[in-house]
């Protein structure tokens, strides 16, 4: 299922006709979607009918999460093109993110069951965020297409804009059950925080390691409270992430768990759910189902491949 205003597909000029060269090249047998103009949820169910054995999302970040929403706990596996902006999940995967380089390691690949994060009925592969981070994406979004150097530095300076605008909100965080390995205590607790991150399992902590997993198995989520923000602090902290010793950053508190519950005043936030923005209504409620999707990935033993 071919995402073409996808990131990478539109900057390398990716066409239909394109990628379906590239397939044949690699011998491989397939039927290949590309219509935008119908609405993706036809296309997934249509795709769910047929006979084939893997769906392949090539696209980015937002269109993997759509088509493994389908694809829970069910027979059919899902494997990546990765044609968007951050392809994280893809990365997790070590899928290459050159278009040859992983269309022609299709064949090889092997199915690994990976952990699927849900809340209100929502599922994430990767991250759900609320706080400053899902404005920021949103312009993003509205920008979507201008590549343009004017283009990016507008987008530069409203997101700066928006963090130096940026205002704590007071969160309810429930914990319904304690994590005796990482010491989370059950209950409910109030916090000020700028943004609440809660991970389909851990961040890595390494050299180069940014917004990276090891694991995707591990049957936990993990909570990710930024108290304080600031332009510097960000910069900072991205530093930390790249010479791997973030964790133990001031602005950060970090838990381990299987179930959560946020609330907050308002009636509906933002959450930014893999990349993409959406309303949902309060409370979000938080939860994990291990190794519930299966997905296509190079030869490589994931689920003891240690953070």
């Amino acid at each position: 299922m071919f995402n073409a205003r996808a990131g990478t597909a539109a900057t390398l000029g990716i066409t239909t006709d394109v990628l379906a060269e590239k397939f044949r090249t690699a011998g491989l047998d397939f039927d290949l979607d590309a219509d935008d103009e119908r609405p993706l949820e036809e296309r997934i169910a249509k795709a769910l009918e047929s006979t084939a054995g893997v769906i392949v999302a090539a696209g980015g970040d937002g269109t993997a999460t759509a088509i493994a929403s389908a694809l829970i706990d069910r027979d059919k596996s899902l494997a990546l093109l990765p044609f968007g902006t951050a392809n994280l999940l893809a990365r997790d995967l070590r899928i290459p993110l050159d278009v040859d380089a992983a269309i022609g390691a299709l064949i090889d690949m092997q199915p690994h069951r990976i952990d699927v994060g849900e809340v209100n009925g929502r599922f994430f592969l990767h991250k759900a965020v609320i706080g400053t981070f899902p404005g920021i994406a949103a312009v993003r979004e509205e920008m979507r297409g201008d590549r343009s150097l004017v283009g990016k530095l507008h987008f530069a300076r409203r997101s700066i804009r928006r963090i130096g605008r940026a205002r704590r909100i007071a969160v309810e965080i429930d914990l319904p059950h304690s994590d005796t390995r990482a010491e989370t205590r059950a209950g409910k607790r109030i916090e000020r925080v700028h943004s609440v991150a809660i991970a389909n399992n851990a961040y890595d902590e390494g050299v180069g390691r940014f917004f990276s997993r090891g694991r995707l198995d591990r049957g936990t989520l993990t909570l990710y409270l930024l108290k304080r923000l600031s332009l510097g602090g960000l910069v900072w902290l991205s530093l930390e992430m790249l010479l791997g010793r973030w964790r133990q950053d001031e602005a950060l508190v970090i838990e381990d768990v299987t179930e959560a519950v946020i609330r907050t005043k308002r009636r509906e936030v933002e959450v930014m759910i893999d990349g993409e923005v959406e309303r949902m209504a309060m409370p979000l409620a938080f939860s994990i189902r291990p190794r519930a999707l299966c997905v296509l990935a190079p030869a490589v033993d994931h689920a003891s491949d240690d953070a």
